[in-house]
């Protein structure tokens, strides 16, 4: 085995959780992929052989990565991403064997976590992500957005209070998930409005992301309150009526694929067996680049 095959080999090794790390810095799959390419070669362009901690290197230069990315795109952005933004998800099928496994995976991270962390500012979210996802020392992290130790734990102290603040826990329990989201479909397909108003919690929260080309009643919207979001839900059911059941990052959703497009993405978080929050996807060109699951039986 040559050199450049064994790194290559110890490289893959760290793929996964170099992906994960880029896919919560940047929200986007296919940005995520770019970054940890783009890490495989800095890497090729170091001696490896004076890197005492490949995991560790790799993480942190991955980090640089994404935070440069999010750097530029903030600066580039005429205005903030205003609070319709849902961030491109990841989908899998719902296994036979063992579905809530499978969601919780140590890669999984949730739609409602990502939507917050792109309220963070660029530093903060690669300090909150870096030590309190990934156990990065802040020693570390320091170095990459140029602060002092002490101030990167205050980045990393700020994002963790917004974290804390967006909301209560969202149930990680799939079956519990899906006992809420059936009772929501069920109640939206058959007009019931109090049932609407039972299954979905007083706060809840619905955004729904078209992008930024699609207008009227199908466009972006957001929408508070268990009123507002029963009275959407039944346009939802006519556009859903057949969609079906997929595990959207660490949770359960809906997606919806008509003459082989996928037209919708819906997923959910639920708090103590009410919706708390509903998160729709239907930006054409974001959709088009999500590989949607073949069905299991």
């Amino acid at each position: 085995m040559t050199d450049a095959t064994a790194l290559a080999a110890r490289f893959q090794e760290h793929r996964g959780q170099l992906k994960a790390v880029a896919y919560r810095m940047l929200g986007s799959p296919a940005e995520a992929e770019d970054a940890v390419q783009e890490a495989w070669l800095r890497l090729g362009r170091t001696d490896a052989a004076g890197i005492d901690n490949l995991a560790g290197w790799l993480t942190t230069v991955t980090g640089r990565i994404c935070l440069d990315l999010l750097r530029s795109r903030a600066a580039r952005r005429e205005q903030p991403i205003d609070d319709t933004f849902v961030p491109d998800p990841v989908l899998r099928p719902l296994s036979a064997v063992d579905p809530e496994q499978e969601a919780l995976r140590d890669d999984s991270v949730g739609v409602a976590m990502l939507v917050v962390l792109e309220t963070l500012e660029p530093d903060e979210r690669l300090a909150f992500v870096l030590h309190d996802m990934f156990a990065v020392p802040f020693d570390d992290i320091a170095r990459v957005v140029e602060r002092s130790p002490a101030a990167t734990r205050q980045l990393a102290s700020r994002a963790r209070r917004r974290v804390r603040d967006a909301g209560p826990p969202a149930e990680p329990d799939l079956g519990r998930q899906r006992e809420a989201l059936d009772a929501f479909r069920a109640a939206a397909r058959g007009g019931d409005f109090e049932a609407l108003l039972a299954v979905l919690h007083p706060d809840v929260v619905l955004r729904a992301d078209a992008g930024a080309l699609v207008r009227g009643a199908g466009g972006s919207k957001t929408l508070r309150g268990a009123d507002a979001v029963a009275k959407a839900a039944f346009m939802f059911s006519k556009f859903n009526a057949e969609a079906r059941t997929v595990v959207v990052n660490d949770s359960l959703g809906l997606v919806s694929v008509v003459d082989g497009r996928l037209r919708s993405v819906l997923t959910a978080t639920v708090a103590d067996g009410r919706i708390t929050g509903l998160f729709i996807l239907a930006d054409p060109d974001r959709l088009a680049r999500l590989e949607v699951p073949e069905e299991r039986n």
